[in-house]
Parts: structure tokens; C-alpha cells; sequence
């Protein structure tokens, strides 16, 4: 488990749980809003797949106290940088600052990992909700791209 002790607006705690015989079903059902299927899996089991089959990303629960809310996955680069990625927040917990404890608590983890000097993620640029948010963390975009989405670095 990864657990800063932040919390989402509602006071519910909220932290990063390793995928096990337990989570993986509720992880797997994990679904955006319909109008955010354009940048978004349409169901996190998706990613929980590509975690699986690729082995570069590795998939987290979302979890705020004892519900799975959501899915996170982070991948280390080649180049040693740290990777963001496959972010999903269930439909009716949005709004609520999930998305936001979640990036910090991954973050803050990532940082401490060794030789961690840039955390990177990418993101379609007519997102701006997720935009907005990994600008408010302190992410800054680069001239690079990942297919048609902007990448975007903090320094660690």
C-alpha cells in the first residue's frame, strides 16, 4: 500500500493499493464518464491488461477508505525517467478529489524511488480537465508527444 494520509473532500482516506485476488474485479469494473470515453478506457480493465500482458506498467487500486474508486499505473522508461499513466476515477466518485490524491500520493512515492529525476504522463490535449489538474501539481509541458496526446514533466 502506498498512503500519504490524504484525504478527498468527503474526509475519506485515500491510498494506493497493489492489484490481489481481492481488488482486481471491483479495479477492473472501473469506469469514466460517457463523455470522457474520447481520452479515457472505456472500463480500467484495459489497463489492468496492458499491465499484465506488457509488463512495463504496473496497475494500483485507487481507494478511498475500503471502496476501490479508481486505477492508476506507473512504468519506468529506458531513460530512467518515471511515468503516470491509465488514471481512471469511477464515474459518480468524480468531483470529489480522488483524482487529485491520487497523482500526489503516486507522485510523492515516485519521487522517492531510486534514480528518479522527472515524473512524466501524457494527456489529450482536449482534456482540460486533466489539464488542469497536473498543471495545479507543478506538470509541465515539454515539446514532446505520445501519438496525439502532450507530454508533460515535473522534476522530482
Amino acid at each position: 500500500m502506498i498512503d500519504y494520509g490524504l484525504l478527498d473532500r468527503t474526509g475519506r482516506h485515500v491510498a494506493l493499493h497493489e492489484i490481489d485476488d481481492k481488488n482486481w474485479r471491483a479495479v477492473a469494473d472501473i469506469a469514466p464518464l460517457d463523455g470522457q470515453r474520447d481520452h479515457v478506457a472505456a472500463l480500467a480493465a484495459r489497463y489492468l491488461l496492458l499491465s499484465m500482458r506488457e509488463g512495463v506498467w504496473h496497475s494500483l487500486a485507487v481507494q478511498a477508505d475500503d471502496t476501490v474508486v479508481g486505477h492508476v499505473m506507473w512504468a519506468r522508461d529506458d531513460d530512467g525517467s518515471y511515468w503516470l499513466g491509465g488514471m481512471v476515477i469511477d464515474g459518480p466518485e468524480q468531483a470529489k478529489g480522488l483524482g487529485r490524491a491520487a497523482v500526489r500520493t503516486l507522485i510523492t512515492w515516485l519521487a522517492q524511488q531510486d534514480g528518479c529525476e522527472a515524473i512524466r504522463l501524457s494527456y489529450h490535449p482536449d482534456n482540460t480537465a486533466a489539464a488542469r489538474l497536473y498543471t495545479s501539481l507543478g506538470f509541465r509541458r515539454t515539446d514532446e508527444s505520445e501519438g496525439d496526446e502532450v507530454v508533460a514533466e515535473l522534476s522530482a
